[in-house]
């Protein structure tokens, strides 16, 4: 995810190799056949069916928001950027994008200079586009939003502020789905389980699905750059309510042989299965360029409530030209 902290890494790891960017490398290999794959490069990914066709999008290029296509979910296509820099506010540290489709238009939320910001476009390649050209919150520096959009219709936003460490807050949009009611913003979560303390003070990367009257949110937790990075889950009854983190917290941590996992999006399937799509690091000694995974959730009763299950096993894209 962000860059906030690689100040961090000289100072826990005591290597530099955790801290410096690493060219692309093909590193995922097909064990059926010598071949080497080149996977797909980003970050805190999220995938968007529509049509058909699942695009991708994610944290990677330095001037905007890349997209990619699939039809399959293992073989994808780059198409450039769909959003750049020229047509949004902020020149730099694009993060963490999120593609909606409302009403015939795409809604794109993301970072921007470590604020959060939302761009349109008419189709889902771009270009995503400000008409005005602003943060959603100009005065506070904030990253990681997210929409929800609840069975009455009614927007909320996800966003990790920074006023105790990296933390999950929650507020009302406007019909415009662009303006905050800044009057209803609440706290969700932050660092409070043992697990989550391995280097900084951070839960971030949140995601909200509804299942059965419940709100589950996935997020992560640890600095992106720790190979202890994962992904817990909480709950709760009322979005505006006390959130509640799962004692078997993180439920993904350390897939097989990825570190670094975390910053997920679910999507249901063109089967109408649940999916979650993550990145991890390039591999266990460096960090970037971190690549795009992608698993299953599911859910299994406990105590007459379903809790949500994230597989360990999971496929790993590859770019084809």
């Amino acid at each position: 995810m962000k860059k906030l902290l690689v100040y961090v890494c000289f100072v826990f790891l005591g290597i530099s190799s955790f801290c410096q960017p690493c060219k692309a490398d093909d590193a995922d290999v097909d064990k059926t056949n010598t071949k080497e794959k080149s996977p797909v490069l980003l970050g805190d990914p999220f995938i968007l069916l529509d049509n058909g066709t699942y695009y991708a999008y994610g944290t990677h290029a330095s001037g905007g928001i890349e997209v990619y296509t699939s039809t399959n979910l293992k073989k994808w296509k780059l198409h450039g950027l769909a959003l750049n820099k020229d047509d949004v506010w902020a020149d730099r540290r694009f993060w963490a994008p999120e593609v909606y489709k409302i009403n015939g238009k795409f809604y794109m939320y993301y970072s921007a200079d470590e604020h959060i910001c939302v761009a349109t476009s008419d189709s889902p390649l771009g270009p995503f586009k400000q008409v005005e050209q602003k943060p959603m919150i100009a005065d506070e520096k904030c990253i990681d939003n997210s929409l929800f959009i609840d069975d009455n219709g009614k927007p909320y936003l996800f966003f990790v502020r920074f006023n105790d460490g990296n933390n999950v807050w929650v507020a009302e949009l406007e019909s415009d789905l662009a303006t905050i009611k800044k009057e209803t913003m609440h706290p969700c979560i932050h660092v409070s389980q043992e697990w989550e303390k391995v280097w900084p003070r951070v839960n971030e990367g949140p995601f909200v699905i509804k299942h059965k009257g419940l709100y589950y949110m996935s997020y992560s937790a640890n600095s992106y750059e720790s190979p202890l990075y994962g992904v817990g889950c909480a709950t709760a009854s009322n979005i505006m309510g006390t959130w509640t983190k799962y004692d078997n917290n993180p439920l993904l941590q350390s897939p097989g042989d990825l570190v670094g996992v975390g910053h997920n999006a679910m999507f249901t399937d063109k089967e109408g299965r649940l999916r979650i799509v993550y990145h991890a690091h390039k591999d266990k000694n460096n960090i970037h360029p971190r690549a795009m995974y992608i698993g299953y959730v599911t859910f299994e009763k406990s105590g007459g409530v379903d809790k949500m299950k994230i597989s360990k096993d999971y496929i790993s894209p590859e770019l084809v030209q």
